[in-house]
């Protein structure tokens, strides 16, 4: 197995984050959650295209990267759906001027996303009984319940899978990892527009926050559960 960043990150770099002893990782817990970030047709496309392609569709588009991820995340979604472990949706909410916040003044763009780009993908879109978190800010942490939620079921430890690398899946896990949960970020199920900005993220989150592993890695470790 090839983690995206080793041939980005200087080789130098990486044996220095070993030698200080980064990197150590914190295994699953007995009852972890699944989150599903912002997988909406607003983040992938309609259809798989390049990502030139797609953001002619949806600016806020990764495309071709994104249902490379929604492929893998369904995978993972079928172990927890097996294993009747939590399943959430952290996603955002149909968004106007008045609640954009910052993000709406530096990204204009995410403002005039079309109504249907909200739908979540069809492929792993939420099941009764599963829940649906909106949120306005990077982390699904911030500003929402999901704290309350993770303590009423008893979960201990995330998988954290969508997008993007850089953004919100980065703040949940920085996140998580700040209200003691063990943090899981399966690389192959997340997804950015940008594959340096993914690939350095995610060595981040490896070395600092959280456990960055293949999504069989994923599969073997929930199914053993």
């Amino acid at each position: 197995m090839k983690f995206p960043w080793e041939d980005l990150v200087p080789r130098e770099e990486q044996e220095l984050y070993r030698a200080a002893g980064f990197g150590k990782k914190l295994g699953v817990g007995k009852r972890p959650a699944l989150l599903i970030i912002d997988v909406q047709y607003r983040t992938v496309g309609h259809k798989p295209q390049p990502i030139k392609e797609a953001i002619a569709e949806y600016a806020t588009s990764c495309g071709e990267y994104g249902w490379r991820a929604v492929a893998n995340i369904r995978k993972l979604l079928g172990v927890f759906r097996e294993k009747r472990l939590p399943v959430i949706y952290p996603h955002v909410a149909l968004k106007n001027q008045a609640n954009g916040g910052r993000f709406a003044d530096k990204v204009p763009n995410v403002m005039t996303v079309p109504e249907k780009g909200y739908a979540f993908v069809k492929d792993i879109e939420p099941q009764p009984g599963e829940i649906l978190l909106p949120k306005n800010h990077p982390s699904a942490f911030f500003g929402t319940p999901l704290t309350s939620y993770l303590i009423d079921q008893g979960v201990d430890s995330l998988v954290v899978t969508g997008c993007t690398t850089s953004g919100c899946v980065r703040g949940t896990v920085v996140d998580a990892f700040s209200y003691n949960f063990r943090a899981m970020v399966p690389f192959e199920c997340v997804y950015d527009r940008s594959q340096s900005s993914h690939a350095v993220n995610l060595f981040d989150i490896a070395s600092k926050y959280g456990d960055v592993v293949s999504t069989d890695e994923a599969v073997r470790l929930i199914a053993a559960l």
